[in-house]
């Protein structure tokens, strides 16, 4: 028995009720016969659109599942999955919602159990977490032969989305399934930065040996691990990849700029700001500081109780580069620090381009680790600290409890930089 279906169904499918049926306007009209969308000249295109704007020629007389969440969209807004299901000639056979759930129900490190979509009659399997062997058998369970990956992803190897693609990629090639992925832009452009994962460290968060902030859309990263990790992976061998690309998009284009609708890849990435510093702020979740959970502007607030007006102070006096700092004060409503005052600071990204998540975030671990209060957020876990699993390595903690310079920590990982952008190269789709 599931209680979860029931809900659901009385919150999607009662929702256009209680307010009334819509009046038939040219937006509406679209959203009525979703995937009917020409491409316009002269703007980002995105994968799924020009899928769409074909009449999803591409999937015809395939059995398709497909792996989304609410930031598979066209530009009316409406999902591909209702595209997909409205048009008869197609044949879906199931959908795989992530973390957070196909319909974006669910919390962090949560998802939606098994049932029925009341919208597309479809039945969505619950993916978050799945290994390749348990993701090859909902895709056997479902039937499909062709698997469509559609997720808007935020360029940080620890967002869990591009895991969830991996496995399912290695489940579709142990099947023989094609992939088919319906690229989107990476939201913070084409920068390579950060530490490279190791084997000691893997986890959900950061499951192959990537660097932090990869710089590469999820169609260059499929083909990535087409290239570089499945032939080592398992039974060995590539998956059938092919990448719907991207169309009027430069990498040097962030995502303020793109024209595409933002919808929020998860609860706590309201808005493309929260993209654009969440490839640093996402550490904060390995301390005891409140990264914004609970705010309106969660990963671009960051303090704790014990911090002072001190601490924007010292961050502003370093010149960082494309970044202020403004003293800030917030209450989260729910996660670390439930309802408490926290003195901390706002991010203010003044200039997109050159600023920089990465070193950007050690400098703010660096400042607050001055305060007595601080502390390494640990679990009951062999490896127990969060950190650890974010960074890749012990380096990043030991590096900052030594008391060491912010650039010497930062040069510490400009080798494993070099060679990954070396190699992720060859896989570009887009220059």
């Amino acid at each position: 028995m599931s209680r979860a279906p029931s809900r659901r169904s009385v919150f999607l499918g009662g929702t256009a009720a209680a307010l009334g049926a819509p009046l038939l306007t040219a937006s509406t009209a679209a959203a009525a016969a979703p995937g009917r969308v020409s491409a316009a000249r002269g703007k980002v295109v995105t994968g799924a659109e020009s899928g769409a704007a074909s009449g999803w020629k591409l999937l015809r007389g395939r059995k398709v599942g497909v792996v989304s969440n609410p930031t598979g969209v066209l530009p009316d807004t409406s999902h591909v999955v209702d595209s997909m299901a409205a048009r008869k000639e197609l044949n879906i056979v199931g959908v795989f919602g992530p973390e957070h759930g196909f319909r974006g129900s669910a919390q962090a490190g949560e998802s939606e159990p098994e049932f029925e979509d009341p919208r597309t009659g479809l039945t969505v399997y619950d993916a978050y977490g799945a290994d390749a062997a348990k993701m090859t058998g909902l895709f056997r369970k479902a039937g499909a032969d062709t698997i469509v990956f559609d997720i808007q992803d935020v360029g940080v190897r620890f967002y869990t989305y591009i895991w969830t693609m991996y496995q399912a990629m290695v489940a579709a090639r142990d099947i023989g399934a094609a992939f088919v992925v319906l690229d989107r832009p990476n939201p913070i452009g084409r920068r390579a930065d950060g530490p490279m994962m190791t084997k000691d460290f893997t986890s959900g968060v950061g499951l192959k040996p990537i660097i932090q902030q990869h710089g590469l859309t999820v169609g260059e990263l499929a083909r990535y691990f087409n290239g570089e990790l499945l032939p080592g992976e398992g039974k060995g061998g590539k998956a059938e990849l092919d990448v719907v690309r991207v169309r009027g998009w430069a990498p040097s284009a962030p995502a303020q700029e793109t024209g595409l609708p933002w919808v929020p890849p998860s609860p706590n990435m309201p808005f493309p700001d929260t993209a654009t510093v969440y490839a640093g702020t996402g550490y904060f979740e390995g301390t005891n500081l409140s990264e914004g959970r609970g705010t309106t502007r969660p990963f671009e607030f960051v303090g704790a109780p014990y911090l002072d007006y001190r601490y924007s102070d010292r961050l502003n006096s370093r010149g960082l580069p494309g970044v202020r700092f403004r003293e800030g004060y917030f209450v989260p409503t729910f996660s670390k620090h439930e309802g408490k005052t926290c003195a901390g600071v706002q991010l203010h990204v003044t200039d997109p381009r050159s600023y920089r998540p990465v070193p950007t975030a050690v400098a703010m671990l660096a400042e607050a680790a001055r305060y007595d209060g601080f502390a390494w957020r640990k679990d009951d876990d062999p490896r127990p600290y969060w950190i650890d699993k974010l960074s890749g390595s012990t380096r990043l903690r030991k590096m900052l409890d030594a008391g060491k310079d912010v650039r010497e920590i930062t040069a510490a990982w400009e080798d494993e930089v070099r060679a990954f952008d070396r190699t992720r190269r060859e896989y570009f789709l887009y220059r």
